[in-house]
């Protein structure tokens, strides 16, 4: 399949496509970003990889950083973590308070706020420097040692800070929360700051494609079939805020997005695939992004059903 035609196709498509997303301006750092900055690269298990515009240009990953901390977390605490977060799509915006409340203080799922920081407080409990070693994990399965956390986005997340420290707080009231609020928030922060390219990300969800790698480098860091396949279906039924199911139905693949812009999507046993677009819908995600998956899926008629 000739998938740089496609891409290309697809860009054509959408060269006067009426972008209704807005940058995220709730972490003011973000608000700085270029609207019309748009990345693209697909990562096939061939070898072989495409692109399009400045997919190697870094970008807060945010809410995508998620899944890295959680196949991270499961490697040094196994299955005892779920026993204090869900596997449940939340159906409510990513930082509310109000379902964890009412559910005794275990977040819905990983992959909204208080579910990440649950597994950020497990890797804390396991880690000696946690900042460094995650920084080293994703570095690792990235494949590139200039992966490096955005300082500045960190600190403008600190400074707003609130809402995810009422989340941990009202944890910790409820006994899900063991470190510091304070160093667990920093350390949070940090792990949505780091900076990646589409390039880049494409590469590190490589380790969720489920496949025999010949690399045996490469062997060492991929997650084992089992991991890999919850955390596939975590990615497809929570992936995308309280717009999962609308991301399922469009677009038919496991992925994640961040309010960067970022969405990572892949179809397991065949390619990784980065999009990045600042703009987002009321939702948090991408709204170019999502569009762009969509055509992707519907022209090479590859999704996951």
């Amino acid at each position: 399949m000739n998938y740089q035609a496609i891409l290309e196709s697809i860009q054509s498509e959408l060269k006067d496509y009426n972008n209704t997303g807005k940058v995220a301006t709730y972490i003011p750092e973000l608000g700085k970003v270029d609207a019309s900055k748009f990345g693209l690269h697909l990562n096939c298990i061939n070898g072989n990889h495409y692109h399009l515009g400045a997919s190697q240009e870094r970008f807060s990953i945010q809410s995508i950083s998620k899944v890295l901390s959680l196949a991270f977390a499961l490697k040094l605490e196994g299955n005892k973590l779920w026993n204090r977060v869900d596997v449940e799509p939340s159906g409510d915006p990513f930082n509310s308070l109000v379902q964890l409340e009412y559910e005794k203080g275990i977040p819905r799922n990983p992959f909204i706020n208080a579910g990440a920081l649950v597994v950020s407080d497990i890797l804390m409990s396991h880690l000696k420097n946690p900042k460094e070693d995650f920084l080293k994990y994703v570095r690792d399965i990235a494949g590139d040692q200039s992966i490096d956390y955005d300082t500045s986005v960190a600190a403008s997340e600190m400074q707003h800070k609130y809402r995810n420290a009422a989340l941990a707080h009202l944890m910790k009231d409820f006994k899900n929360i063991n470190n510091d609020v304070d160093a667990l928030l920093d350390f949070y922060f940090h792990q949505c700051a780091i900076a990646m390219s589409c390039q880049q990300l494409a590469q590190a969800f490589s380790i969720f494609l489920n496949y025999s790698k010949q690399d045996q480098s490469q062997q060492a860091l991929a997650v084992p079939p089992m991991i890999a396949k919850r955390i596939n279906a975590l990615m497809l039924t929570c992936g995308f805020y309280d717009e999962s199911g609308e991301f399922a139905f469009r677009v038919g693949l496991p992925g994640k997005s961040g309010v960067g812009g970022g969405i990572v999507a892949l179809h397991p046993k065949h390619y990784s695939i980065a999009v990045w677009s600042p703009p987002l819908n009321d939702k948090g995600n991408s709204e170019l992004g999502m569009k762009v998956l969509e055509l992707f899926t519907s022209k090479t008629e590859i999704s996951v059903f």
